[in-house]
């Protein structure tokens, strides 16, 4: 297992993290811990959870897994949905901070969080209340480093710059959906993520299952799975050429001799920026095939397929502006000094 730096950080996570979303939801508290000590085995030290999955009960779960290993662990979590019935039980705002975190810190028996994320966009509460309440909790010792998710460029650029110019803890992470069949991140986030030194920490690096080589291409929905049951399946966001995407995936993970899932998670590893995958289980078996991601390279052939299949189709600015260097390398002539 490789591990890598956080973004501009000192701190080192596994290449793979091991997502507890399903755990109290369709993976219970004793098949959990086998995919908790089988992820130890791995070499994996990155574990994340919500206050939201299962209710709390996949932070209750995960702090019973990592028990007698919190320091051997990087725990990330999250706030901002609903964790009950009244006007301040979600959202960002300083009194939702302050309760979600002792709430999650009690459920995961643990004295501090390694990575909090905030969730979701929050556009009722200023950014300035939120990253000044989590400042408070980094300099507190509650929570080491802050992170968000699924924040837009613009939003998470004003963040930034807000945290620099009051000098509070800043964002070292930022946790996007990123697939071989989602892949707008690439056109805005990654290169503001490069450019301030975040950490990049991929959920969904399957499409909710659709690469794990369950599916066929033109299907979308299979009996047994979270398609069926509607629940946590990004399909809403797939790419147009999702299923001719799918179909190179199966042909080179045949090649190859791996499943498509090492593969889609392999080729996400390997793209710029990216820190870390998130793999979901349900079982054991899952899990295992997901953790064998970090025991490979791509063939240069094999990626360069899956780059071109799955390519972003050209958008504006950015399709218009990428060769304007060449105008700047080939201006030799200057008519306006004539």
């Amino acid at each position: 297992m490789e591990y890598r730096r956080m973004g501009r950080t000192g701190l080192k996570v596994s290449e793979v993290c091991l997502g507890t979303m399903t755990f109290g939801h369709s993976t219970d508290e004793r098949e959990a811990k086998r995919i908790v000590d089988l992820a130890f085995d791995a070499g994996i030290n990155f574990f994340d959870t919500a206050d939201s999955y299962g209710g709390g009960e996949s932070e209750v779960i995960t702090g019973k897994a990592l028990k007698g290993r919190r320091r051997d662990a990087v725990i990330a979590t999250k706030f901002f949905n609903p964790m009950g019935p009244g006007p301040n039980d979600s959202g960002m705002s300083r009194v939702r901070i302050m309760n979600a975190v002792e709430d999650s810190l009690q459920r995961l028996q643990t004295d501090y969080i390694d990575l909090y994320y905030i969730h979701h966009v929050d556009t009722q509460t200023p950014l300035e209340e939120m990253l000044r309440a989590l400042d408070d909790l980094v300099r507190q010792g509650k929570v080491r480093y802050t992170a968000c998710s699924n924040y837009q460029a613009w939003r998470l650029m004003e963040a930034l710059w807000i945290s620099d110019a009051n000098s509070l803890a800043r964002f070292e992470c930022y946790q996007p959906q990123y697939s071989l069949v989602v892949r707008d991140i690439e056109q805005e986030l990654i290169p503001v993520c490069q450019l301030k030194g975040l950490g990049v920490v991929v959920w969904s690096p399957l499409g909710g299952g659709f690469l794990s080589g369950k599916y066929q291409p033109g299907e979308r929905t299979l009996e047994g799975t979270r398609s069926a049951d509607a629940w946590a399946y990004p399909q809403s966001y797939f790419a147009a050429n999702a299923d001719q995407t799918l179909e190179t995936l199966i042909s080179v993970a045949d090649e190859m001799g791996r499943s498509p899932a090492q593969v889609a998670l392999r080729w996400v590893l390997e793209q710029p920026a990216i820190t870390s995958v998130i793999i979901g289980a349900r079982t054991v078996e899952q899990a295992r095939d997901n953790m064998l991601a970090g025991s490979f390279s791509l063939p240069d052939e094999a990626r360069a397929r899956l780059d071109e299949v799955s390519h972003l189709s050209h958008r504006y600015p950015e399709a218009m502006e990428a060769n304007m260097h060449e105008r700047r390398d080939d201006a030799v002539e200057m008519p306006s000094l004539e």
